[in-house]
């Protein structure tokens, strides 16, 4: 197997990313965030790529979220040039949401966290019929970041957004497509045949067509925004739950695989 943490290939106009860390459940190292970035910014220069599915290495999981190693021993060192200082989870994920032409998440196993994330940052997500996915920040003392948070609720609702996060459950199979969190659920041994039939069928289509559509949806989205007020409470109210001491409790539960004693302090 190769040493790269991201594979991509280009084939009729079409790109593929995948996340080849099934030895660690393809969690999203920053090597791994900076990979995805810098191959879409590479791919978005360009009309080449007119459409890019994103999958899992492996055939158990599409990722299993953030490496949360690499923050349990400050691990920087795979996070090269200008995303040193930044949020890796939130430069990449942004990336996949802004990129100019449509993107598909084929989700090959579970997701969960900064990878479900990662699919809700698609335009489309289809998945196995007995896929797995939650988001868990609430179960490991964490607030979500604004933006994440925003982009569920425009692709779920406000409704459901709230009880995905509030709740930190895990949706399974057609509870996933109840939620709207996934968009079509295929047999495994169907899953790559339908998801580059739906690849193909979108890159036949004009460029011009779909940039600008796709780009007029995003003029709407940016609407939801938060003030630069509202951004520096949001930004006060994430550090204080990432200093507390159920965030270091939500941490340790997890790795001893436990459920979490949470103090509120």
């Amino acid at each position: 197997m190769s040493g790269k943490v991201i594979l991509s290939e280009v084939r009729s106009h079409i790109g593929t990313i995948t996340i080849n860390r099934p030895e660690r459940r393809n969690a999203l190292s920053p090597e791994a965030l900076f990979g995805i970035h810098e191959t879409l910014r590479q791919w978005g220069s360009s009309d080449e790529v007119r459409c890019v599915v994103i999958t899992g290495g492996g055939q158990t999981a599409f990722s299993s979220g953030f490496d949360l190693s690499t923050v349990s021993t400050g691990n920087a060192t795979e996070q090269p040039g200008f995303m040193q200082g930044v949020n890796p989870v939130e430069t990449a994920l942004n990336t996949v949401a802004g990129y100019p032409y449509p993107t598909i998440a084929m989700l090959n196993g579970y997701a969960f966290g900064a990878g479900l994330h990662l699919a809700v940052c698609c335009d489309m997500r289809i998945a196995v019929e007995d896929v797995r996915v939650g988001m868990p920040p609430a179960r490991l003392g964490l607030v979500y970041h604004p933006e994440g948070i925003r982009q569920f609720m425009d692709v779920v609702g406000v409704a459901r957004a709230r009880e995905i996060f509030f709740t930190a459950r895990t949706y399974r199979g057609r509870e996933a497509l109840e939620a709207g969190l996934v968009d079509r659920l295929v047999p495994a041994a169907d899953l790559a045949a339908a998801t580059y039939a739906l690849a193909e069928e979108i890159a036949e289509n004009a460029p011009l067509s779909l940039k600008g559509t796709k780009r007029i949806m995003a003029m709407y989205a940016e609407r939801r925004a938060l003030t630069e007020g509202q951004m520096v409470e949001a930004k006060a109210i994430i550090s204080q739950a990432f200093a507390s001491e159920d965030l270091k409790e939500g941490h340790r539960a997890f790795f001893e695989k436990r459920k979490p004693l949470f103090t509120g302090k």
